[in-house]
Order: C-alpha cells, then structure tokens, then sequence
C-alpha cells in the first residue's frame, strides 16, 4: 500500500467530508449482527467512529501511524497499524468497510483476508467520492484544474475512483447498491483547505516547490467571493456478501 498522507494528516483530518448517514443506514439493514467489524484504510477513524455506534467492537487498521494520531477514541475501538491483512481470528467479523482506499490496497490479499476473517454472510462495503460539484460557473475551472493542472501527478489507482470501482474485481454476492451524495456548505477557506490535502497537489508542490492552489483561488475569488456555496460530492458504493452459502 502507498502512504500519500501521513504528511498532512491533520489537514486530512481537518478537511476531508464525512459521509452520509443515509449511506450507513443503507449498508447496515444487510448486517445480520453487530458484534464485531473491521474497517479498513481507516485513515483518522472517520468511518470507524460511526461504525462504533452501532458495533460492540470495531478494528480500524491503517499502514499509517500519523493518520490514526488523528482519530477520535472510544472505548470499543481497536486502532492498529496494517495494511490488508489483519491479526483478526477467522470467522470473527460481521462488517468489513473500506472508505476512499481500496484503490490503494493489494486487492487479491485483502479479499483472501476478508474470507478468512468474515463470518457466513457477514458484508463488505467498499466506497468512495468522486469530484465535487459545485455551479455551471466553477466547475469547468474545477475540471481543468483537476485534470490538466495536477492530471499527471495523479497516482494510476486514482482512475479507479473515476470509474467509481465498476472495473475493479469485486468477489462477493454482489448486492445492488444506492448512490448516495455528500452536500455541504463551504467558503473558499475550506475549499483550500480540501484542495491541499489532494494526493496529487501534494506531489505538485514537491516536484515544483510551488502549490497550484493558490492560482485556482485567484480564479475562483470573483465567482465564489466570500460567502458559501453548496459542494456535492458523489458517492459510489459496491456491498456484497462473503460466503452466503458456507
């Protein structure tokens, strides 16, 4: 797995949307118990502080120690550093999660490990958020900027996240899934604030030592001005079940 944020963790922290509820009270009518569930690529815990309020136990696991510094604690989270394969016993999970990271894992180990480790039945949601919308007006520059201006410091998994994970395997009891959206109100202090956190800005800033946001501010400044606009951002999710018929 690539580490491409323990850099700035705090402004992940910081920056990143929260997902929607409704995209958990989508995933959790096909959990058939709440004991036990593991989120993956947890970063700073977003997922997994949610996931806390419904299990008894979650494991949250990611490869960088900066990003779980940053996440909140609860007594019935387990925070540890890995990658796609846990110390979890077999047959103990009830939920397996992956918010905005499964690009980056090796997938044939993740799923064999997701096997080994998930009870009869037990559910795997992977998802992710593609980008945001905004207006007519500001999106075309959003669209240049994402594509032309740091296009190329884009890491290849990242198109997997533009092909909102219809290409990658997914070998599970596949169960058709809703889209949901993240809609939020931002000023241009908290759309900078986002922008610094892209992969893909950060890699700009280190090959050029010059940060191609500050040149997006200036052209979105007569558009956005200083009040707040409402940011979409889509959200994709794939949920299956692991070994239905075991």
């Amino acid at each position: 797995m690539k580490d491409l944020f323990s850099g700035h963790a705090q402004e992940y922290a910081t920056f990143r949307p929260h997902y929607p509820p409704e995209l958990y009270h989508f995933l959790f009518k096909y959990v058939r118990a709440f004991d036990h569930a593991w989120d993956a690529g947890t970063g700073n815990g977003q997922a997994a502080v949610v996931l806390a309020g419904r299990f008894g136990m979650v494991t949250a696991t990611d490869i960088s120690e900066k990003q779980l510094a940053q996440a909140k604690r609860l007594s019935n989270i387990t925070y540890k550093v890995g990658g796609e394969v846990s110390a979890l016993p077999d047959q103990s999970i009830d939920l397996v999660t992956v918010a905005q990271a499964v690009h980056w894992f090796d997938r044939e180990n993740f799923y064999a490990e997701v096997n080994r480790v998930a009870r009869p039945g037990a559910i795997i949601a992977i998802w992710g958020y593609g980008l945001f919308q905004v207006d007519e007006s500001i999106d075309p520059l959003m669209t240049t900027f994402y594509q032309s201006v740091v296009g190329s410091y884009w890491d290849p998994e990242r198109k997997l996240i533009d092909d909102e994970y219809r290409s990658i395997d997914f070998p599970f009891d596949e169960i058709p899934a809703e889209r949901f959206a993240i809609s939020l109100e931002w000023d241009m202090a908290v759309l900078e604030g986002y922008l610094n956190t892209w992969s893909a800005v950060q890699k700009h800033i280190k090959v050029n030592k010059t940060n191609p946001v500050a040149g997006l501010m200036n052209q979105l400044l007569p558009l956005w001005g200083s009040g707040k606009w409402l940011v979409q951002f889509p959200v994709f999710l794939r949920l299956g079940r692991v070994n239905p018929n075991a």
